[in-house]
């Protein structure tokens, strides 16, 4: 999600990488960019994303601490940097899996070496048996970018969304590498028919949450959709979309990276076409 100007600028140091339990093996490791998930089992550990390479070995130690196992399988829910940036140290320890097109986004990416890239690909699919734990990797098409996984671990009823949900924010879709507005609301919206009602979700950004929290983003993204096509097929300009602005309702869900205007913009760009 950010580009590598902006992550060499960036100071880590300071970071520390938080572990909250969700449901018994799975944890959500907190620091900087997106939300990792953990499976910690007695037969080894399951990654989910691996945030920025600056931060590998403190992810790497906060894994450890839940529980003193060897890591067996790291996944990687979308190619963005924030997702993806420790794939070179975690691949020294365990195969990355991702959707297709995750190998090829990261390959792409800033000419990176075979060492980052995803070893085990899928088009629909695939399940990953760790334990007494199923592991679902699911693709969902032209969401936030074109190369989606959610993963979803059945015993204990956590699905990791990855950028699929952005918690109490405006989402940020890559329009630019696949995804599109309404695809991602399509995606949602089968995620919230597809699962269990009372399962736990970790998403990309923001605090863990659970189906009720998802059919607010849901709701927002539904909104939005409606709204400026409406302005749009009024003839409204740009710049009068934006200067009524998404209304009260959701003015709270701008945050650093995707604020209101930039929201509107993509949905702009986007429903434009």
């Amino acid at each position: 999600m950010l580009s590598l100007p902006v992550l060499a600028a960036q100071d880590f140091s300071d970071v520390k990488i938080a572990a909250t339990q969700v449901a018994g093996d799975v944890y959500i490791l907190e620091g900087a960019g997106g939300n990792i998930g953990v499976l910690a089992t007695d037969s080894g550990l399951l990654l989910v994303d691996d945030q920025f390479e600056p931060l590998a070995e403190k992810i790497e130690a906060a894994m450890q601490e839940i529980k003193e196992q060897p890591l067996k399988y790291v996944v990687n829910t979308h190619y963005h940097g924030d997702h993806t940036g420790s794939n070179e140290y975690f691949a020294q320890h365990a195969p990355i899996f991702a959707h297709e097109n995750v190998r090829k986004r990261v390959a792409e990416d800033n000419n990176k070496s075979g060492a980052h890239l995803p070893v085990v690909t899928y088009t629909d699919g695939v399940k990953i048996y760790l334990d007494d734990e199923v592991i679902q990797l699911m693709h969902l098409p032209s969401g936030h970018t074109d190369g989606d996984t959610v993963v979803y671990f059945s015993k204990h009823k956590v699905l990791h969304m990855g950028d699929l949900l952005f918690e109490g924010r405006f989402p940020y879709i890559d329009i630019t590498h696949g995804g599109t507005v309404k695809g991602y609301l399509e995606n949602i919206q089968k995620i919230r028919k597809s699962y269990a009602q009372d399962i736990k979700i970790i998403p990309g950004h923001g605090k863990v949450t659970d189906m009720i929290g998802l059919q607010s983003s849901i709701d927002m993204i539904s909104y939005s959709i409606d709204l400026v096509e409406s302005a749009l097929a009024e003839g409204k300009t740009e710049a009068e979309i934006l200067e009524a602005g998404i209304g009260e309702q959701y003015k709270s869900w701008s945050w650093q990276f995707i604020n209101e205007e930039r929201w509107l913009k993509t949905l702009i760009t986007d429903l434009g076409q």
